[in-house]
């Protein structure tokens, strides 16, 4: 199949495009949210090209991923036409629980894709045909060394985000080092696996999220995890794997107790892989995505 698609994830992006077809992504001169282009922190393969809205123009696609409510009408300008599409939903949604309608709510033409149970469970779809294909994490490999006595945190914009993110509790959990976007440390992937793998633990404070995929990447690198148990975390981080909370003090005790006990962190670390590895692989998460793909175009034909 011959894919478009918005770079919007990159972490996501990262992994749909390891898949077997030919994929597209739009680019903009100056490479903002409608046409960021292909990515130049990541890893990408061969199979995905970039093109201009102008160059976009008469060129045929076998089916698009929405992924904003704007794509739509983006698709429709620039290609002149709407292939077969799926919506695809990376974010928990924000609000009170009685009004977390969903965009694409009621839009029996169109099938709504989410990344974890959680936000499926909590977003309000109406008719529209939901599904869940989880998280699938390009395997970075077993890297863990453990060889600093401090915690990896990974988190965007971590000073905007604050309460969002947990960036408020960072300073009870010290000695750590703050990774990501926004921060001292804003390393291209593999240099920020290196990293994050040197630490003897990984801590995600993270209040209200999807499911961070750094969390699984730590996971699949062999690092013990110490995190909140909100949304989706009490599903992938299984209790050999690390300390699962909603208390900071007993985050604040386990991540003590790993930082102070190098064999227990591995110990666990070689679970999360594990875990990691059967829940969140590659393969399973491309075939999901395979079988989704070719059932939407087949029944878009028959229609």
């Amino acid at each position: 199949m011959r894919i478009l698609l918005w770079h919007v994830h990159g972490a996501w992006t990262t992994a749909f495009v390891q898949g077997r077809h030919e994929y597209v992504v739009p680019v903009v001169p100056d490479r903002s949210a409608d046409g960021v282009g292909i990515a130049r922190t990541y890893a990408w393969p061969r199979s995905v090209s970039e093109l201009s809205p102008e160059g976009l123009r008469g060129e045929h696609f076998d089916a698009v991923l929405l992924q904003r409510p704007r794509d739509e009408a983006l698709v429709r300008e620039w290609l002149g036409y709407r292939p077969p599409a799926v919506y695809v939903e990376h974010n928990a949604p924000q609000g009170r629980i009685a009004e977390m309608r969903h965009p694409v709510a009621d839009r029996e033409d169109l099938t709504l894709v989410h990344v974890t149970h959680f936000n499926a469970l909590f977003w309000d779809a109406g008719a529209t045909p939901v599904r869940v294909i989880e998280h699938g994490v390009v395997d970075p490999g077993e890297r863990y060394t453990g060889e600093l006595a401090r915690a990896a945190v990974v988190i965007n914009e971590a000073r905007r985000r604050g309460r969002v993110t947990g960036t408020d509790l960072l300073p009870r959990f010290e000695p750590l080092d703050l990774f990501g976007m926004g921060s001292a440390r804003d390393l291209p992937q593999a240099a920020l696996h290196h990293e994050m793998a040197r630490r003897r633990a990984y801590l995600h404070p993270i209040r209200w999220t999807s499911l961070g995929l750094s969390l699984l990447e730590a996971m699949h690198l062999g690092m013990p995890v110490v995190a909140l148990g909100t949304t989706e975390v009490h599903e992938a981080v299984p209790p050999p794997a690390g300390i699962v909370s909603t208390d900071p003090s007993v985050l604040e005790r386990g991540l003590r107790r790993l930082l102070g006990d190098p064999d227990e962190a591995r110990e666990r670390g070689r679970a999360a892989r594990a875990a990691a590895l059967a829940r969140y692989g590659l393969a399973r998460f491309l075939a999901d995505w395979d079988a989704l793909l070719a059932q939407v175009v087949r029944e878009e034909v028959t229609v």
